[in-house]
């Protein structure tokens, strides 16, 4: 009783009891307690974020498993690369992944004077400003002292090291800029052992850099195809994230279309149809070849390469997602060109192959024309490339639609054969729309039946046809 009594004086302090004191100051003692625990956690990870070299490895998940793949992997640029192609990872590639505001193609592989090519509109869905710099690229490098060994399973090429792409570029000299994009620049680069290559310095923003190293490796960081660009590697050295490409030397298919080579162009006939028959099986091995399936997802003029022979590379894989086994389509973001995406992609967010198909339809709609998907300089009639090419053909006038630059005109039957596979390609209804690998047939086959309705001769529009 003498201790309780005690506790109810009144002291001093306000004439507050002795129990209320101490009580209050054993609580302002806890918080300032937390308080300071607090701020010290704070400034730890602060400092862990602002310093780079806390970690030495930049983990990317790639088949199922979890790789490292390290800033500095200090290569000798003498050693030699072996590729091997291994399946695919069967895992499906974050769904909520966006890649935005690719408001300007970038080819790996154009020529040192580069013809200018038109600007193009892009399906973005959230902007982008180019700030500061950063690059990320895949490789393989075949001594397994550099890196973890699970890196050399892949095939990615080699590591580069910073320097190396330093010499190759002069510096990343503005004079071996070859193209430019809301992604980052690419430059013509010649290492030590004489081979040219294109160089992507990616702009890290947002970790957007790290993104694209995921989609570039899960795509075409193992897989090889003529028709579609080769990955040499990557670097990862400090912030920066640099992808290696194979250098493509006759720049991209849109400048070859739409650059100013006056009245008449060099792409012959001859060469259009190489660059459509070679698009179309690049095509044909990411959605029929692979397994699981790839979908390029931004099929377009400025992202085919063409090299000093006209044979055709697709290139650009940063839009691409992976469609895993036993999956009929996947829902995703839709990005893309505007004027190459199909119409229930852009309604619904659901893609599968058949999206591509549309996009290659009018890509050879593009390279028959010359003329743009969507272009408003235009007279109102003419403003939609698919409408207009569809208004020809239904009043027989397959000629109307060639590209008046063309040095000379192709045969009927040529003409007639590859305008129905663009048409058949851009059908409304992508249930229609032929596999990439039927598309090949039809342009390989001399006699194709054109009027045979069973065999696809017609374009089905609901009761409207289209018919050749």
């Amino acid at each position: 009783m003498a201790i309780y009594d005690e506790l109810l004086k009144k002291t001093s302090i306000f004439g507050l009891q002795l129990w209320v004191l101490i009580g209050t100051t054993i609580g302002v003692a806890v918080i300032i307690l937390l308080f300071l625990i607090c701020s010290m956690w704070f400034f730890c990870r602060r400092n862990r974020k602002s310093n780079p070299k806390n970690s030495s490895h930049k983990p990317i998940v790639l088949n199922a498993q979890r790789i490292d793949i390290p800033e500095f992997c200090p290569v000798s640029p003498k050693t030699p690369t072996k590729f091997e192609h291994y399946p695919i990872s069967t895992q499906e590639p974050d769904s909520n992944l966006v890649l935005l505001d690719r408001s300007s193609s970038i080819s790996t592989g154009l020529s040192r004077n580069p013809i200018e090519s038109a600007e193009e509109s892009r399906t973005i869905v959230h902007s982008r400003e180019r700030s500061g710099e950063g690059s990320s690229v895949d490789s393989k490098e075949t001594q397994p002292s550099t890196y973890p060994p699970e890196i050399s399973q892949y095939g990615w090429g080699r590591c580069y090291t910073l320097q190396e792409l330093k010499d190759a570029t002069d510096g990343f000299s503005d004079e071996n800029v070859i193209g430019e994009g809301g992604y980052g620049v690419v430059y013509h680069g010649i290492t030590d052992d004489h081979k040219q290559i294109a160089v992507k310095n990616l702009i890290n923003n947002r970790g957007q850099a790290e993104r694209e190293l995921k989609v570039e490796v899960e795509t075409i960081g193992r897989i090889r195809h003529k028709n579609l660009v080769t990955l040499l590697g990557y670097c990862t050295e400090g912030s920066h994230r640099i992808l290696v490409y194979e250098y493509v030397e006759n720049g991209n298919l849109d400048q070859w279309i739409h650059g100013d080579l006056g009245y008449s162009s060099p792409l012959n006939w001859e060469n259009r149809m190489k660059i459509i028959l070679g698009t179309a099986k690049g095509l044909m091995y990411l959605h029929e070849g692979l397994e699981p399936k790839i979908i390029h997802r931004d099929i377009k003029s400025s992202n085919i390469l063409v090299d000093k022979d006209w044979n055709p590379k697709v290139s650009d894989f940063g839009l691409a997602k992976i469609m895993v086994p036993q999956r009929s389509y996947v829902t995703t973001r839709v990005m893309g060109t505007f004027g190459y995406v199909s119409p229930e992609y852009a309604q619904t967010g659901m893609l599968n192959e058949q999206s591509d198909v549309y996009s290659f339809g009018i890509l050879v709609m593009e390279v028959i024309s010359g003329r743009k998907p969507v272009d408003y300089s235009r007279p109102p009639g003419e403003v939609n490339l698919v409408e207009w090419l569809k208004v020809l053909v239904s009043n027989k006038n397959s000629e109307g639609v060639l590209d008046p630059k063309l040095p000379e005109k192709p045969s009927p039957m040529e003409l007639k054969r590859t305008l129905l596979v663009a048409l058949r390609c851009v059908d409304p209804d992508s249930v229609n729309r032929p596999k990439m690998g039927q598309v090949i047939s039809m342009l390989d086959i001399d006699d194709f039946p054109y009027r045979d309705e069973h065999r696809a001769g017609f374009i089905s529009r609901k009761k409207n046809q289209v018919q050749l």
